[in-house]
């Protein structure tokens, strides 16, 4: 069962993330900026997980604790569930568009956290949502993840598009890199562990 159940409080959140890497029928996603959540809903769907998440936060102030916040436990969530990562491809990279846009990301659960984020929204809040704190989240996901992450958005003009064909192809490159692959024996590296 490669599952997790992460809580995480402090002074500006509480959240919790339950993540089924193979059961993807559940989708609850609740985080009080709705624009995040349509992000996370279309994150589990096209990475074919099952997730549930249950964050509140101090929105007053901004969005930004609660969406960093939601990276280092849905960071957290992932790598317990992985284990000991044995028979996974590890490798994952897809390109996604949406209308005007394509994004490309490329993921490594290499054990080693580094994100590249190339990319530059021309909107600077979308409903409620301040665009800039994106790359905090994936900033948080891939250093609680320990995962080598790449995110460019070659091309595009609407920063919706640009977000949400991000968030589709992080998805779909972590179904890649988690699937376990039965010809892969122990451990996808030569040092025996990642």
């Amino acid at each position: 069962m490669r599952t997790a159940t992460i809580t995480r409080q402090t002074g500006e959140t509480t959240i919790t993330v339950r993540l089924d890497l193979d059961n993807p029928e559940t989708i609850q996603i609740n985080t009080g900026i709705g624009f995040l959540d349509h992000m996370l809903t279309l994150f589990a769907k096209h990475g074919r997980f099952g997730l549930s998440v249950e964050a509140t936060g101090d929105l007053y102030v901004d969005s930004h604790h609660t969406t960093e916040d939601i990276g280092i436990v849905l960071g957290q969530a992932f790598r317990e569930a992985l284990g000991d990562k044995v028979g996974i491809e590890r490798y994952g990279q897809q390109f996604v568009p949406m209308d005007e846009t394509l994004s490309r990301v490329v993921i490594d659960l290499s054990g080693r956290a580094y994100l590249v984020f190339e990319t530059q929204f021309t909107a600077p809040v979308l409903g409620t949502f301040e665009t800039e704190v994106v790359e905090d989240f994936f900033q948080s996901f891939a250093d609680n993840l320990k995962a080598n992450l790449h995110i460019s958005v070659l091309y595009g003009r609407n920063t919706h598009h640009q977000i949400e064909s991000i968030f589709k192809a992080t998805g779909r490159a972590l179904r890649q890199a988690i699937t376990i692959n039965p010809e892969i024996k122990g451990v996808n590296s030569t040092k025996g562990v990642i």
